[in-house]
C-alpha cells in the first residue's frame, strides 16, 4: 500500500478558508496579514489560528458552511487524486483548515480521509474558539506517522504535497515531498517543486 496526503489551503483549493470566511465576516485585512507571516513561518501556527479564529467570534455558521462549500479547487484536484487512487494510493487530506470545507470536499474529490480543525458554535453562531487534530505546527507530522503505522506504508512509498510552513513537519517522513506554489521556507525541504498551479504536474513524479 502506497499514502499520499495533500494540505487543502492552497494546495487541493485554490485559496485559504480563513481569508474566504474573513472576507464573508468583514475582518479579511486583519486575518490576511496575520495568515501570510504564518504560512511562511514568521509566526507560531497555533497563536496565529486561534487568533485569526478569534475574529470570526458573532459570524453565523450558515454562512460559514456556505462559504466553505463553495471553496474554488485547484486545477486538476480531482484528476490527480483520481490518478493516485488508480495507482493504489490511499489519499488523505491533513489540513490546519476546517471540517467545513474538508469534509465536504472529501466527498467530491473522492479522498479516503480528511483530518481538519473544528470552528466552535453555540445556536448556530461562531464563539471564535477552535479545536481539532492539525492545531500545532507539528500536526501533520504526527498524524502522517499514526497513519503509516497504522496502514503499514513505508517512507519511501508516501508522498505529501503542500505549500506552507505547516507542512514542514509531514515532509520529514516521506519520500516524495511536493513544494506546490509553495512559500521558499518549504521548498527548502522539498524534492520536487511545482510551481505551476495544475495538480496534474505530480504525475509526471509518480
Amino acid at each position: 500500500m502506497k499514502l499520499a496526503v495533500f494540505d487543502f489551503d492552497s494546495t487541493l483549493m485554490d485559496g485559504e478558508t480563513i481569508d474566504e470566511l474573513a472576507k464573508a465576516y468583514g475582518v479579511f485585512k486583519e486575518v490576511q496579514d496575520i495568515t501570510k507571516n504564518a504560512m511562511e513561518g514568521k509566526r507560531d501556527f497555533y497563536f496565529s489560528l486561534k487568533e485569526r479564529v478569534r475574529l470570526l467570534n458573532g459570524m453565523k455558521e450558515s454562512l460559514a458552511v456556505e462559504v466553505c462549500e463553495n471553496l474554488p479547487l485547484v486545477n486538476g484536484a480531482q484528476d490527480i487524486i483520481k490518478e493516485l487512487k488508480n495507482r493504489g494510493y490511499k489519499v488523505v487530506c491533513f489540513s490546519g483548515g476546517f471540517k467545513f470545507a474538508t469534509t465536504y470536499f472529501r466527498e467530491i474529490l473522492g479522498l479516503d480521509a480528511d483530518f481538519s480543525n473544528i470552528l466552535c458554535v453555540n445556536d448556530g453562531i461562531l464563539n471564535g474558539e477552535v479545536g481539532g487534530e492539525m492545531m500545532f505546527v507539528d500536526s501533520k507530522g504526527k498524524m502522517l506517522l499514526t497513519l503509516q503505522r497504522l496502514l503499514g506504508v513505508s517512507i519511501k512509498d508516501t508522498i505529501v504535497v503542500g505549500d506552507g510552513a505547516n507542512d514542514l513537519s509531514m515532509f520529514r517522513y516521506a519520500g516524495k515531498r511536493v513544494a506546490f506554489c509553495a512559500k521558499e521556507v518549504l521548498k527548502k525541504e522539498a524534492n520536487i517543486i511545482i510551481d505551476t498551479k495544475d495538480l496534474r504536474e505530480i504525475i509526471k513524479f509518480i
